[in-house]
């Protein structure tokens, strides 16, 4: 089928075009897509070179599905637009995500609530997914009343010429601040804007979204969001409040069985998720499992996935697959 990658020039649309590669997603036709500035340039994808096409045009050439990933103003304008036109939209930016009338899907969690009348659906935030991918079964069985998080971010999230700043000071060169300060050998506390009630909008995304995604806004949830000198994947300091009791050896036991999560906790031998080992994978690590020992029913988790593959390009890319394997595809 035809495939379209809007923004296929940017950083989560290069690693789009690599996961739909490594998972053999059947694209008879790609079509690039990116802004103005970079329509003519080639694209290659297994072994076949495509030119990069404007939005029009690529609306003209009908792909059954476009995975975006060009910012949430283009996402406003351009994806409805491609919806009129028939085209199964998977959106990556924060443009859709608490629109009461779209899908925020983690495939493994909520695939399920999927339709043919679904033509824009929202791919969550990168830290949110990672985060939900372990919450979800546990709130099955024991019922999340509350969720501290603290995260850890990598300067991918940010985007390529974030990662420039971080090498530039790295080397000694100066060049273009993304930040207001230095990352290199610092901790940012602040990941995006800061909205009226003190948080960030990062932080307000692992509230907003997390409650969306498993279906409870019963759940009580405050985030604090840090952007670290880090280049693999984010990392996450959970506390999880359950209604019910439960034992270490169980959580393990559900994270252990959960498609997607692989545990790493054995602090014996120093297992446990880092971002380092993270980089390149689809699956999301969780380590460092443990009781609060300070509240009843309370649980400490150290998560860690990498925010350019499972926090972006493999999940939507695991929607497609979804879609097509219900026939929910033109």
């Amino acid at each position: 089928m035809k495939i379209a990658v809007v923004g296929a020039t940017g950083l989560v649309g290069k690693v789009m075009l690599q996961v739909l590669e490594e998972r053999n997603f059947p694209v008879s036709e790609l079509i690039p897509v990116a802004s103005e500035k970079s329509v003519g340039k080639k694209i290659l994808f297994k072994g076949n070179e495509y030119t990069v096409v404007g939005m029009q045009e690529a609306i003209a050439m009908k792909p059954a599905v476009a995975l975006f990933s060009a910012g949430g103003n283009t996402s406003l304008e351009w994806a409805p637009k491609f919806a009129e036109a028939g085209i199964t939209v998977i959106d990556n930016s924060s443009a859709w995500r608490m629109d009461p009338e779209k899908k925020l899907l983690v495939p493994e969690i909520n695939a399920h609530l999927l339709g043919p009348k679904d033509k824009i659906i929202a791919n969550p935030n990168c830290s949110t997914i990672q985060l939900v991918m372990a919450l979800a079964p546990l709130h099955q069985k024991y019922q999340i009343k509350r969720i501290i998080i603290s995260t850890y971010q990598s300067v991918t999230g940010t985007g390529v010429k974030a990662v420039q700043q971080l090498e530039n000071e790295r080397e000694g060169i100066d060049g273009d601040m993304v930040y207001k300060y230095k990352i290199d050998k610092n901790c940012i506390p602040q990941c995006d804007v800061f909205t009226e009630n003190g948080y960030t909008k990062e932080e307000m995304k692992l509230v907003n979204e997390t409650k969306k995604i498993i279906g409870d806004q019963s759940i009580r949830i405050t985030a604090t969001a840090v952007r670290v000198p880090v280049i693999g994947g984010h990392s996450e300091s959970v506390n999880i409040e359950f209604e019910k009791d439960f034992s270490v050896e169980k959580i393990r036991e559900i994270l252990s069985s959960t498609p997607g999560i692989v545990v790493q906790d054995d602090t014996d031998k120093y297992i446990y998720p880092m971002p380092a080992f993270a980089k390149g994978k689809d699956e999301v690590f969780v380590g460092r499992i443990r009781r609060d020992e300070s509240n009843d029913n309370s649980l400490n988790m150290w998560i860690v996935s990498d925010n350019l593959r499972k926090g972006a390009a493999t999940n939507a890319i695991q929607i497609a697959e979804y879609l097509h394997k219900a026939g929910l595809l033109a």
